[in-house]
């Protein structure tokens, strides 16, 4: 195993946790803002105001009694999501992606009944997945159709992108992509595969895979090198009005290009990872203090991005 000493890690501007949480996440994010974030169903009514767009909301379970209402408006529906309003890690989430008779096909293949479902609702009300257990919303949106050209090199998941966000500049990305590993789930810590992005452009720079570097994808076998994102300045954008939305200086920001949609906003995080530094091969603080030591900040997220793509992608 290849060790690598503080001061070398400290030359490459690596942030790490303690930095991070005392230095940028206590200072710039504001404890009222947390709610917001960690509230999906809260997130997509905030961001809508100032034009994000999410997956269409099908259905919203707030109490027991309104599970009943949940087989009627599936009825007819080929694909969903399910999802813990307060859940984090993608735990609780559960996607169906096609039917089978009365039963309804989840993207790992296997097939649910109705009563499965609900008592997966159930389950979110009683707070299985959320943070400190707190009784929970469940929110049925519709299925996102990842853009062909992306959705290929995932296996059996939906591959986002994580912009971090800061004062509104997005500072750096990376894709996720789902493996056998990560149970078709755009998680690193559980083995989904990141792909740092360049800033500047969308392309790929580097892959790794439990923080170590690789060049191919697990499962799909396809090179992870010559990537790039389409509508990239939108995407940045997007990314950038969130600040707006969420008042937060610190965040991340996770993205999903839909074939049909286009980019939608799948949730922010408050206290996104590190790991996005070991996928882009360097560190964020040269960007953050470049951010940090501007004398005016740009005014519109659009010339944020502009900024983020032409100064931040050269440290």
């Amino acid at each position: 195993m290849n060790w690598i000493s503080p001061r070398t890690l400290k030359r490459l501007g690596m942030l790490n946790m303690n930095k991070r949480n005392v230095d940028y996440i206590a200072r710039y994010n504001e404890r009222s803002s947390y709610p917001l974030v960690d509230n999906k169903l809260k997130t997509k009514l905030a961001v809508a105001e100032y034009g994000v767009k999410t997956p269409k909301l099908l259905q919203t379970v707030r109490h027991q009694h309104q599970i009943s209402g949940f087989r009627d408006m599936a009825r007819d529906l080929a694909g969903f999501a399910i999802k813990p309003a307060k859940g984090s890690g993608g735990k609780g989430i559960t996607v169906i992606t096609g039917r089978d008779g009365d039963s309804f096909v989840k993207a790992s293949g296997t097939r649910e009944g109705v009563p499965v479902l609900e008592r997966h609702l159930t389950n979110i009300l009683a707070g299985l997945y959320s943070l400190a257990g707190a009784p929970d919303v469940a929110i049925v949106e519709s299925l996102v159709e990842s853009d062909p050209s992306l959705a290929r090199y995932s296996h059996q998941g939906v591959p986002d992108i994580r912009i971090v966000v800061f004062q509104g500049y997005p500072v750096m990305a990376m894709l996720r992509l789902a493996t056998t590993a990560s149970d078709g789930k755009a998680n690193l810590h559980q083995g989904a595969v990141g792909v740092g992005l360049d800033i500047g452009t969308g392309k790929s720079l580097n892959a790794v895979q439990f923080n170590r570097p690789i060049t191919l994808h697990p499962d799909t076998g396809l090179a992870l090198g010559n990537i790039n994102i389409d509508a990239w300045g939108e995407m940045l954008e997007m990314a950038s009005r969130c600040y707006e939305a969420t008042g937060l200086g610190y965040m991340g920001v996770d993205l999903v290009v839909d074939a049909n949609e286009g980019p939608l906003l799948l949730e922010l995080n408050a206290r996104p990872g590190l790991a996005i530094q070991m996928a882009n091969g360097r560190g964020l603080l040269p960007r953050l203090r470049a951010v940090e030591g501007l004398k005016r900040l740009h005014f519109t997220p659009r010339e944020r991005a502009d900024y983020a793509m032409e100064t931040l992608s050269q440290l």
